[in-house]
C-alpha cells in the first residue's frame, strides 16, 4: 500500500514538472510584444489631469445626475489606464504557506 502511493506520488510530481518546449524557441524567430491599443503619454497625461480635477472638485453643491455622470466618467477612464498599469502577481495564502513550509523543510 505504500509502495503503491508513494510511486503514484512521484508519478505525479515527474508529469507536473515535466519540462516543455515553447513554440518560440523551436521557431527560431525573435518575438516582440506588440500593443493592439497603444495610448500616447499625452492622452494618459490628459486623463489623469482629469481624475485629478474630479478628486479636487466640491460635489457637495452638485445634482445626484451629475455626481452619477462623474462616477460614470472616472469608471471609463480608469478602465482605459487599467491596461497600463500592468496589473500585478497575486498570491493565495495557501500558496504562501506551502512556500514556506517547503522552505522550513528544505533548509
Amino acid at each position: 500500500m505504500k509502495k503503491t502511493t508513494l510511486c503514484l506520488m512521484t508519478t505525479c510530481l515527474f508529469l507536473t514538472f515535466q519540462p516543455l518546449q515553447s513554440n518560440n524557441a523551436t521557431a527560431g524567430v525573435s518575438s516582440s510584444v506588440v500593443n493592439s491599443n497603444p495610448i500616447e503619454s499625452t492622452e494618459i497625461e490628459i486623463l489623469l489631469g482629469r481624475l485629478n480635477e474630479i478628486k479636487g472638485m466640491d460635489k457637495s453643491n452638485l445634482k445626484p445626475s451629475d455626481k452619477i455622470n462623474l462616477r460614470i466618467e472616472v469608471r471609463s477612464i480608469k478602465q482605459r489606464l487599467a491596461p497600463i498599469g500592468g496589473g500585478g502577481v497575486y498570491i493565495s495564502v495557501g500558496a504562501i504557506i506551502l512556500i514556506v513550509l517547503l522552505l522550513i523543510i528544505l533548509f
